[in-house]
């Protein structure tokens, strides 16, 4: 399995994991000229940006290790931008990830949801 590949399969994991947890979703790979978000979602009162991290090896650590303080600021950037051109949105927003282990048969091993993972600074 090539890596876009695993990218794929872990955002429909994510997805479905999500779905299970009560998150709604609004919009999946959201693109603008300051980047890509994966997700983006309702979850009670929040609106959540949801980054996915899929993952076939801890070799190089975690999935939600490999989230830089370059990706961070990506992601709050690109949330801002979606705020900015959509209407009727919660006051309350967060930027969540979903980490995605697979096994040596692709199925998932480990999914779970960092809520607030990365803050607004």
């Amino acid at each position: 399995m090539k890596r876009r590949d695993t990218g794929i399969l872990g955002e429909r994991l994510a997805g479905e994991f999500l779905r299970g947890k009560g998150y709604h979703i609004i919009e999946t790979n959201y693109r603008c000229a300051e980047g890509e978000i994966d997700i983006v979602a309702r979850h009670g009162d929040d609106l959540v940006f949801v980054e996915v991290r899929a993952k076939r090896s801890g070799k190089f650590g975690s999935p939600e290790e490999s989230i830089t303080p370059a990706k961070q600021e990506k992601l709050r950037v690109v949330a801002a931008r979606y705020r900015e051109t959509h209407e009727d949105l919660p006051d309350s927003w967060r930027i969540d990830v979903v980490a995605v282990e697979l096994d040596r048969r692709n199925r998932p091993a480990r999914i779970e949801v960092i809520e607030n993972a990365v803050g607004e600074e």
